[in-house]
């Protein structure tokens, strides 16, 4: 490919949470790598998490008007479509002014119409799918797109066959460098160094189920000896959370809104309780974390469920249902972190799933699909 002298353009779309943004940045930041003179442009839903995400990567963006698709209220579609309409015009004129060699798409409202209006014009694309269960937007492009990259086995019941290629979800490269011991890594979370520790994750919004669960359960983790708890609530439960922690007096629980030294949180903790979303289960293969999953059910075709009983078929975790978790979560968890032999079972299993290199593996597929194209 570097026979010709003309300078890439590469154009990724997609967003909407931080499980879309993350594998799009880091599969950004492998071309960069690469071809430190290419053009990337991100393509985004305007007013979402990515807006404000890609930018302070380093990254340009362009918002389009679109939403999703409203299933419990469906007079809302009509807006929807009207702005589905300005989004397909928009993503033409970004076509024709940016002239991408392929347009990369990771799921979520604005791949949608921006792939779609690439294949119309024969640009090239390639998906990343990265959830167990395919979603909708991937589903209706894989016809027409040139590979599918996902991290699960069994994708053929959703696209075909000979255009999928098993290369795992990219996870922050950060993350996976981490140089602390777990007792470094504990004192740098303002915990106790020598005690079994579990990690809270809920996303980057928070989970309110699994927040409610551990209000619920805060009496008995506080009996829990030798145990502790680092409690990562989201912004929006902060103040609910940390009224509830203060008034109950236990003392082994660090809570806190929100968590930017990830790295440091997972080499803490001896288990991690967090929703199911895909870019989460990557990170605890990749880091053979035992993990506790707790799936969401307010997500399209109740992916989450599908991806953690892809683990937990494989004893590589343990699940809690939504519905269950207030009753459930704080006893499974505290029986989990005090059974050393469960712990290291999940573990050893779950980091037998992990697919290593993912943003290498996808960005080998980009190079493939651009030079064929240029031949």
């Amino acid at each position: 490919m570097s026979g010709n002298n003309k300078k890439l353009n590469i154009l990724v779309s997609g967003g909407g949470t931080g499980g879309h943004i993350f594998p799009a940045l880091s599969i950004a930041n492998e071309v960069h790598r690469r071809y430190p003179e290419a053009n990337i442009l991100f393509v985004g839903a305007e007013g979402r998490m990515e807006m404000e995400k890609v930018p302070a990567a380093g990254y340009k963006i362009i918002g389009l008007p679109v939403s999703g698709f409203d299933r419990k209220r469906l007079w809302r579609n009509v807006a929807v479509g009207i702005k589905l309409l300005k989004s397909m015009s928009k993503a033409r004129a970004i076509l024709k002014e940016f002239n991408p060699d392929i347009a990369i798409g990771v799921g979520g409202y604005a791949s949608g119409p921006m792939l779609k209006a690439a294949q119309k014009r024969g640009i090239p694309t390639l998906l990343q799918e990265q959830n167990s269960y395919a979603g909708v937007t991937n589903k209706l492009l894989a016809a027409k797109a040139e590979r599918i990259c996902v991290a699960y086995e069994g994708m053929e019941r959703f696209f075909p066959q000979e255009k999928i290629v098993l290369t795992g979800n990219p996870v922050r490269r950060n993350l996976l460098e981490c140089g602390a011991t777990p007792e470094q890594a504990r004192q740098a979370m303002g915990v106790s160094p020598n005690k079994k520790t579990v990690l809270i994750i809920g996303g980057s919004l928070g989970a309110r189920t699994v927040n409610n669960a551990i209000i619920a359960g805060l009496k008995q983790i506080g009996e829990a000896y030798g145990v502790q708890v680092i409690w990562q609530t989201g912004k929006l439960y902060d103040q609910q959370c940390r009224e509830a922690l203060e008034a109950s007096g236990v003392k082994n629980v660090v809570q806190m809104p929100f968590i930017s030294n990830m790295d440091m949180a997972y080499r803490a903790a001896d288990l991690v309780v967090s929703r199911a979303g895909a870019s989460s289960i990557s990170e605890l293969q990749l880091l053979g974390k035992a993990a506790i999953l707790v799936p969401s059910p307010n997500v399209a075709e109740d992916h989450q469920t599908k991806n953690a009983l892809a683990l937990v078929n494989r004893d590589a975790a343990v699940m809690v249902t939504d519905a269950d978790a207030v009753e459930t979560l704080v006893p499974t968890m505290l029986d989990t972190v005090g059974n050393s032999d469960l712990l290291a079972s999940l573990s050893a299993n779950v980091e037998k799933m992990a697919l290593r290199d993912a943003a290498e593996h996808i960005v080998d597929e980009v190079e493939k699909i651009i030079s064929n194209n240029k031949a």
